[in-house]
């Protein structure tokens, strides 16, 4: 089995649904929900329709030949998801598990955000299609991303800040899966990263892959042959797995992620959870984690509030 195929939700060794029992039925029925807009002809034009008019896609990719003479010997060329309508690649999966949530008859949605452009863009999903949203959002980032914060409050949602554990992104997490348990009949968590139980990393992947199909197309069109290689920053997961899994089988492409070192992997200080985690369990699903000796997660550590994951 390909790693990068999803058997109930498990991709080799890793994924997996390790839930409270109050959970199963919601996942059940989102996964349901998920597979059928996969194979609906109707579900998939109005998400194309919407990116088209509403998100601002195709992105556009730009050769960026002084990056290039700087870096040395290549040719580099950037996916413009900065472009996209409220400003990243977020809106991507937003949009679609959005309209999910209506399909499911569901009217509130809750999100976790860190550097909050998962926020805005949630945020910005409710307005559209008139659902309630809450967003949790860790102390440490509501400062160092006050600007998403007043963005957030000026499209309807209500920002909750986070003040357990470490402040930032995990902690946010840990308090959605909190309010989704307590209002699993009405509210549907719209996860943004390859995170959390199954259904929402196979998901997340679904919805973000556009960045991958589009951009190995693009590339194609201006340089005649497939790049060398795909790197992508790498926190929860969400971007990176959206630009590489339309490359998974090229394998003459190489596909490089980037996680945030802190002040240094050796330091302890830092969020490179796969070169410097190990395999265990974090919100209901087996994926590398920074832990000690006893299984218990430590804190991570980046200046960038999207990357402290």
């Amino acid at each position: 089995m390909k790693m990068s195929e999803s058997i109930d939700g498990h991709f080799g060794r890793f994924g997996g649904r390790f839930v409270p029992e109050a959970l199963v039925g919601a996942l059940d029925e989102l996964a349901a929900a998920h597979q059928a807009a996969m194979h609906d002809p109707n579900f998939q034009m109005e998400l194309a329709e919407l990116h088209r008019t509403y998100t601002g896609r195709p992105s556009i990719i730009t050769d960026a030949p002084r990056f290039a003479a700087f870096a040395g010997n290549a040719r580099i060329l950037l996916k413009r998801e900065d472009l996209n309508h409220t400003g990243s690649h977020k809106i991507n999966n937003v949009l679609g598990q959005a309209l999910l949530t209506k399909k499911m008859g569901k009217k509130r949605i809750i999100a976790e955000t860190g550097a909050g452009q998962h926020g805005v863009a949630s945020a910005t999903a409710a307005a559209l299609l008139g659902l309630e949203c809450v967003v949790y959002m860790g102390e440490e980032d509501t400062k160092r991303q006050s600007l998403n914060v007043a963005r957030m409050k000026i499209l309807g949602a209500e920002v909750i800040p986070v003040t357990t554990g470490s402040k930032t992104l995990k902690d946010a997490i840990n308090e959605a899966m909190r309010d989704w348990v307590t209002n699993v009949a009405t509210t549907h968590y719209l996860l943004g990263t390859v995170a959390g139980p199954h259904p929402f990393p196979t998901m997340v992947r679904d919805f973000h892959r556009i960045i991958g199909v589009e951009a190995r197309a693009q590339v194609l069109e201006l340089t005649g042959r497939l790049p060398d290689a795909v790197l992508a920053c790498v926190g929860g997961g969400s971007n990176a797995i959206g630009i590489f899994h339309p490359f998974i089988d090229d394998l003459s492409v190489r596909l490089i992620g980037l996680e945030a070192g802190g002040r240094g992997v050796s330091t302890g200080e830092h969020a490179a959870t796969i070169v410097g985690g190990t395999p265990g369990v974090l919100h209901g699903a087996r994926t590398f984690v920074l832990q000690d000796e006893s299984g218990q997660t430590v804190e991570s550590h980046s200046i960038s509030a999207g990357l402290d994951y």
